[in-house]
């Protein structure tokens, strides 16, 4: 089962359930997994709790084998009935600690505190005065400990923390409060960091007519708050993020590593707009689904259970993903040393800027933040 949600006020991924099922149609094509053929079943979390349990019961219900590739921000709530059946959650969106605490959780990135923390340190080089604009929400509690872990690690200041409703349909107060934080002091150069989902486009909005007066001031984000389709269609080079730094999980969109996801979105869901390649939702869903093909086939002719996929991945097994992240596993010895994050294997981030209308990498290679989130607070 894929889970996200969908045609709500807040943060979307329609394109990760879209991508399961397109991942589901090539497998089968091919032969199946193993001879296996394999069913993805979706659902719609709604962005609240009560759906989200109702989509890990049905997960219950329906016996899945795992839950793969999904994004929700209930971990709380969906997480109690998949342990308590023995279901594995494998490349979860990363956007709750959940994810990195349950013995039950496979994460395929860093999720939320990787990009905060890198975030940080990519800002804490060059930034002056820092103000974080996140939702006010139990998940959007947790980021400015993350961001200030990366900002501290270069030495700077912590970040004015502002909150903000993740379904506003204008952000102006907000905006102007951000930007006198940002400027706070004169001799530097201040940034302001909106990580608000879906809704950064809507706060960019209201930041493109307000920061006028404030030319001098920068800005920082992490990928799932944009991504290039987000700066085509507000102006490219004009675009209020040209300039922009950005936090993100893997290569860039356009790097070749991304072809073979490419080509079955080609093949199996051409025409489909809900799946951009581009969208780090769609990248986690094919990298989750990655491990769950590469476990299933490390069975051989064993039955494909639920227990026997922990099983196997709890056992060391190694996947690699075509250089897209380092190659995962979850034994105990490749578990970061983060007291809060005891689930979280792969710490790589890319630091990406906006140049010339287009999301391109501002460092070669990765940048592990282990050390980083290890001293989180």
């Amino acid at each position: 089962m894929t889970w996200a949600p969908e045609k709500t006020a807040a943060t979307n991924k329609p394109g990760m359930p879209a991508m399961a099922k397109a991942y589901a149609r090539w497998v089968n094509s091919h032969g199946g997994i193993n001879g296996h053929k394999l069913k993805v079943l979706t659902c719609n979390d709604h962005n609240d709790f009560v759906d989200a349990a109702k989509c890990a019961q049905r997960a219950v219900d329906e016996n899945v084998v795992a839950v793969v590739g999904s994004y929700s921000q209930h971990g709380r709530t969906f997480l109690a009935p998949l342990e308590s059946a023995g279901i594995p959650y494998i490349g979860g969106y990363g956007v709750t600690d959940d994810e990195f605490t349950s013995p039950l959780s496979y994460p395929v990135n860093g999720g939320e505190p990787a990009l905060l923390a890198g975030l940080g340190e990519q800002l804490g080089k060059d930034c002056g005065p820092v103000a974080l604009v996140r939702p006010d929400t139990t998940a959007g509690d947790e980021l400015p400990g993350l961001l200030n872990s990366g900002l501290k690690s270069e030495g700077h200041t912590s970040a004015a923390d502002q909150r903000a409703a993740d379904d506003a349909t204008e952000y102006s107060r907000q905006t102007q409060q951000a930007l006198e934080r940002a400027t706070s002091d004169p001799l530097k150069r201040g940034c302001v960091v909106p990580a608000l989902g879906d809704r950064t486009d809507t706060f960019m909005d209201s930041f493109r007519r307000d920061r006028e007066d404030y030319a001098k001031v920068r800005t920082g984000t992490v990928l799932g708050s944009i991504d290039q389709s987000v700066i085509d269609a507000t102006g490219g080079k004009s675009s209020p993020y040209e300039g922009s730094d950005v936090t993100g999980w893997y290569p860039n969109s356009n790097d070749p590593r991304w072809d073979a996801m490419r080509k079955v979105i080609k093949e199996q869901a051409f025409g489909d707009n809900r799946i951009d390649p581009a969208d780090a939702g769609v990248q986690t869903t094919w990298i989750a689904y990655t491990v769950l093909k590469a476990a299933i086939e490390s069975l051989g002719a064993d039955e494909v259970s639920a227990h026997a996929i922990r099983r196997t991945l709890d056992d060391g097994l190694k996947v690699t993903t075509g250089g897209l992240t380092p190659t995962l596993s979850w034994r105990f010895e490749d578990l970061i040393a983060a007291v809060d994050f005891p689930r979280l294997v792969n710490a790589d981030v890319t630091f990406q800027v906006v140049r010339q209308g287009q999301l391109v990498s501002a460092r070669r290679g990765f940048v592990n933040v282990s050390k980083t989130l290890e001293n989180a607070d």
